[in-house]
């Protein structure tokens, strides 16, 4: 494997201009690409389409709010142990038996580059991106309970995704290539949709965007729908056989694209007005 790895999307992931630059100045710089976008707009995908396109394993570390940046280098199990050495008959002298690798550790370990993809570090409390610095800098570190120091084989190519959540620390930032995902307009949107449904009617997909778009206007949502759920709510039209005329009109299925009350309560309530609205037009002009 070379180190000229040049990224340009897959069939199933339309990637931007920008996008595809961000990627490959990444590896280029042998920096982390640090990816924010609003969630739906295909940051964790990002990195399955990197590992699918340039034929390399992907190893996926997903941080929660309880994560510990000790957790991706290794752990050491001590419970383990002690069992074995009260009920296992079995000698534990040897340290390394009981040392297990996470995420990281495998990643430098790994005989093969690999991507890593390292999802949604603002969970994490603010100490784990100063904690992982070291680390992601000189890509090693060391076991204090065996001696030993992983050092990479083959430096990973290391992609980190954040809702912007919290801030990020100004010294993590600065040793990353940064790249914010825009919302798809409604030309890119359309083409993403053919990659899933190559044959959806013109029609019902041009209806359907309209009131996608139209639906994320809506001032006050809690939670906008995202291209994940454009996706299944299309679905759920195809299935469902809905006549295009409908769907600007009462936004069937509605639950496939907003998942909160107060968004569904509005978001009928506007229809409501916007339908008021355009027959009380229509009135007046006699119609």
């Amino acid at each position: 494997m070379t180190d000229e790895l040049i990224y340009q999307g897959t069939e199933d992931y339309i990637v931007s201009k920008d996008l595809s630059n961000s990627v490959n100045i990444s590896v280029a710089l042998k920096r982390p690409l640090l990816i924010k976008g609003e969630p739906g707009t295909g940051k964790t995908v990002l990195a399955e389409s990197i590992a699918r396109s340039l034929g390399l394993r992907l190893l996926v570390w997903n941080i929660k709010s309880t994560t510990k940046a000790q957790d991706g280098l290794y752990v050491y199990d001590t419970v383990q142990r002690l069992y074995d050495s009260q009920f296992g008959g079995q000698n534990v002298s040897d340290i390394k038996q009981y040392i297990k690798l996470g995420k990281l550790g495998e990643a430098f370990r790994s005989e093969e580059r690999v991507v890593l993809l390292i999802d949604e570090i603002d969970k994490a409390d603010l100490e784990f991106p100063n904690d992982l610095l070291w680390e992601l800098d000189v890509m090693n570190f060391y076991i204090p309970e065996t001696g030993e120091t992983i050092a990479t084989i083959h430096r990973p190519i290391v992609i980190i995704t954040s809702n912007a959540e919290k801030e990020l620390p100004d010294a993590f930032l600065r040793r990353c290539v940064f790249h914010y995902i825009d919302f798809p307009d409604q030309t890119m949107m359309e083409e993403i949709v053919h990659v899933h449904f190559p044959q959806l009617d013109t029609i019902l997909l041009a209806e359907a965007l309209k009131s996608f778009y139209w639906l994320r206007s809506v001032s006050g949502l809690q939670k906008k729908p995202s291209t994940s759920e454009l996706l299944d709510w299309v679905q759920a039209l195809t299935i469902g056989g809905i006549d295009p005329d409908k769907i600007a009109k009462e936004i069937p299925f509605l639950g496939a694209l907003l998942k909160k009350n107060q968004d569904f309560d509005l978001a009928l309530r506007q229809l409501h007005l916007r339908e008021t609205d355009g027959t009380s037009r229509a009135s007046r002009r006699g119609w």
